[in-house]
């Protein structure tokens, strides 16, 4: 999801997304009144839905913003015919982290 695409979102119907898991964080007073003011003009969404949408918005873009570093193994061909090298860059490790945290949290038990 892009950041340009919340309003929109925020004015559709509330969803409560199936899983979840409660972080707690401190904001400094100028993004806490930010968060507020949201709150005020999308008032069908809770602080908590606002911040876990800014953040999935925030994640997807700095997963396409992390630079890709090619290395010498050919994995692939494009379309064209030409190769496409191996990422050294941290996009491998992110998606390769992710997803083992997200089975562990997957696989345990509600309410830990």
């Amino acid at each position: 999801m892009r950041i340009a695409e919340l309003i929109q979102r925020w004015k559709q119907a509330s969803r409560v997304s199936a899983a979840a898991r409660p972080y707690t964080v401190d904001l400094p007073l100028r993004d806490a009144a930010r968060i507020e003011a949201l709150r005020v003009m999308y008032p069908g969404r809770t602080d908590s839905q606002l911040m876990a949408d800014l953040i999935r918005a925030a994640l997807d873009e700095l997963e396409v913003a992390m630079p890709y570093v090619p290395g010498k193994r050919v994995i692939a061909e494009d379309d064209y015919g030409d190769p496409i090298y191996e990422d050294l860059g941290p996009t491998p490790r992110f998606y390769s982290l992710s997803h083992e945290i997200l089975r562990r949290l997957a696989a345990a038990p509600l309410g830990r």
